[in-house]
């Protein structure tokens, strides 16, 4: 069988069921007990084995088998997901991604998966981590065992509680696995705890837990006058507490401890059977709800509804596409002319007529290419989730707007100012754990992923609830390497001062680390925008947060521009960074050490000469009396840029040029076809301003 002719097929599914299969984890990790969820994985992991063994990639079938074990014994109860198993299977996906992109780029998919195969079979075998996590029912037993040795003093103090009208419990409470400050847990229980009663016994003892000698939960007999379900309530409440189960000693469960006393195995069989008359009824986990980084993981897939009816297109073919819709697009404008000229009403009604129709047409070309910000956002839940934890952070990553669409053309180039964008925020904005507790923070961190749609624009936001940008610190930083000097310091505003932070080498990262503080990334973060057409701006409040708004095109391929002249020379200004045409005299340029500037709306702009700077062979503005000129701007800055003559404004499509004037004058971003067949430039207008 030829396989080739199926890859595109299995290159495309893989990247579906990886998607799924990160997506899942990352559910599957606030929720482990949700089996719904390691049904899917366990689909997904199936179905990309058989795919992988059909196709001949035996290291990507072998790993994925190897998968399928662990998650086949979760779904069956018989093992219990951990933190070591949920950084294996995230590995494993690591591997498989990269198996499956070295197929996209031509390669075998072969690897070395060795490693990676003998931890999930330790993991099935059990005899991982000191065989911890392989039986989900021994470590209770043994814990509930010990805890049950009441001595008579205790005995008799729970009898007399229970004879003056108090309630006896049994409380056992889990915390998280992946809980960093277990002791400190424990101490906001017994807080609670206090002071709603009295604890009788603790196992382990309160000394051993403060020292934090202990697994995953303890045990208390505790007297109290306030009913179950508030008491379960206020402990649930807690953070990071994975269940609480809350038996209530009666006086024939306590006959039963007093008569079986002395007897270690009939104690905990006497206590399990009396745990087991109420464990149904009091035992509660931590509600999902109250996870925050729940909110960070896509919702579950919605079972009801009819499915969107969708086909795979190959992108090269919309490429095609929209090249063919261009030059549609350029003889509508051509024939536009022509019947402006020859002035006869049926041509005009045609084209009038055409004219329309291609509008449609230019708006469904459009929405083909567009594509959900989602293929991007996508990634960020896992890499928050792996960034947060190599950093012994706490972060809630939530994410909004992620149906917004954007040119598939803008999303190719998005996604890396993206990621240098949320690292910084993780690691420069969110700060450590104890810091936030001390600074009356909540322990979990806020990472906000937005994006909208506002007018012809996109805006991506990116807002942390952290320590906020200290305005000494960079503009120390910014005078000692000469972005600012001391005077120019003085008068910046605090907006202004947060821009500095995209200068070229800047970092005020007190420690380089493999994530971020080396100064290399904000400023290709901006150049990368800009590129595209777009602008970032930053606001901050110290003590409470960083936000980055970052505004985008709809779309690169076709733009509204103002077409102005130069002599015989055509130019195209994009209209999204024009703020105001109008004219200006001669006499109202002046010159302020060799740079020319004029007074505009109460402040001073540069002047920038088109013609000078693109050497028009036929026009000059030092002749003229007086000059008509364009308002540009890049964000905060502003600058009037002199040309001939205004054309008018027309939708135009933006052809690359690739290198072939890129270094001859670096002000121009493409070139279009005019409806009179002429070639007119398009001028970047941040190329325009330093």
């Amino acid at each position: 069988m030829e396989m080739n002719q199926y890859m595109s097929m299995f290159i495309d599914e893989s990247n579906d069921h990886l998607q799924s299969l990160n997506e899942n984890m990352l559910r599957l990790e606030q929720q482990p007990e949700d089996i719904g969820i390691v049904q899917i994985i366990f689909r997904s992991a199936h179905t990309l084995k058989g795919m992988s063994a059909t196709m001949g990639f035996e290291d990507l079938a072998s790993l994925t088998h190897e998968m399928e074990n662990v998650l086949d014994l979760v779904r069956n109860d018989k093992l219990r997901m951990n933190g070591h198993i949920f950084d294996t299977l995230f590995k494993c996906l690591d591997a498989l991604e990269s198996m499956v992109q070295d197929i996209i780029n031509g390669g075998t998919g072969k690897s070395d998966v060795g490693e990676l195969v003998q931890r999930l079979k330790a993991i099935v075998k059990g005899d991982f981590a000191g065989g911890a996590a392989k039986a989900a029912t021994s470590a209770p037993t043994e814990a509930v065992s010990a805890s049950l040795v009441l001595d008579q003093f205790q005995l008799s103090v729970l009898s007399q509680s229970m004879e003056s009208g108090h309630k006896a419990y049994f409380i056992e409470v889990k915390v998280r696995d992946d809980c960093l400050l277990k002791a400190a847990r424990a101490y906001m229980v017994f807080d609670v705890l206090e002071r709603n009663g009295e604890v009788v016994k603790a196992h382990p003892s309160v000394q051993e837990i403060e020292q934090e000698q202990f697994d995953r939960s303890f045990s208390v007999y505790y007297i109290s006058q306030v009913d179950e379900a508030s008491l379960r309530d206020q402990i649930s409440r807690v953070s990071e507490i994975e269940s609480v189960n809350l038996n209530v000693v009666d006086k024939e469960s306590l006959d039963m401890l007093e008569g079986s006393k002395g007897s270690s195995e009939k104690v905990t069989e006497t206590v399990q059977e009396v745990a087991a008359t109420l464990a149904p009824a009091s035992s509660v986990a931590t509600p999902a709800a109250e996870s925050p980084a729940a909110r960070s993981a896509p919702a579950a897939p919605s079972t009801g509804g009819t499915a969107p009816r969708t086909i795979r297109v190959d992108i090269e073919r919309l490429d095609s596409l929209m090249n063919l819709f261009s030059e549609l697009l350029i003889d509508r404008v051509r024939l536009e002319q022509l019947a402006s000229e020859v002035k006869r009403n049926d041509l005009t009604e045609t084209v009038e007529h055409m004219a329309r129709v291609s509008a449609d047409l230019q708006n469904i070309v459009l929405k083909l290419r567009m594509v959900p910000v989602e293929s991007v956002f996508n990634r960020f839940p896992r890499m928050v989730r792996d960034l947060a934890k190599s950093l012994d952070k706490k972060v809630d990553l939530v994410i909004v707007g992620a149906e917004t669409e954007l040119d598939r053309t803008v999303i190719d180039e998005i996604g890396d100012p993206l990621v240098h964008l949320i690292r910084n925020a993780v690691d420069h904005g969110v700060e450590p754990i104890t810091e936030r507790v001390k600074l009356g923070k909540p322990e979990v961190g806020t990472v906000h992923l937005r994006a909208f749609h506002s007018g012809n624009h996109v805006f991506i936001e990116i807002e942390e609830d952290g320590k906020g940008i200290n305005r000494p610190k960079v503009l120390e930083t910014a005078i000692k390497r000469g972005v600012v000097s001391p005077d120019e310091a003085k008068k910046l505003s605090d907006d202004e001062v947060n821009m500095l932070i995209f200068a070229a080498g800047f970092s005020t990262a007190d420690k380089v680390s493999d994530i971020s503080g080396r100064g290399v990334g904000l400023d290709v973060v901006k150049s990368k925008i800009t590129a595209l057409g777009g602008h970032v701006t930053v606001t901050s409040t110290l003590g409470a947060g960083t936000k980055f708004s970052i505004q985008l095109p709809l779309t690169l391929s076709i733009i509204a521009a103002m077409l102005i002249k130069l002599g015989s020379e055509k130019y195209a200004f994009p209209l999204s960074s024009i703020v105001e045409t109008g004219s200006v005299k001669r006499s109202a340029i002046r010159t302020l050490h060799g740079n020319r500037i004029i007074d505009y709306r109460q402040s001073i702009i540069p002047v920038i000469s088109l013609a000078a700077l693109v050497d028009s062979p036929d026009y000059r503005d030092e002749e003229e009396a007086e000059t008509e000129m364009l308002i540009v701007r890049k964000g905060d800055k502003q600058a009037a840029i002199l040309v001939d003559e205004f054309i008018g404004q027309s939708e135009i499509v933006l052809k690359p040029l690739g290198k072939y004037l890129a270094g001859n004058l670096g002000v121009v971003s493409g070139a279009t076809i005019l409806g009179d067949g002429h070639v007119a430039l398009i001028v970047d207008p941040n190329a325009l301003i330093k």
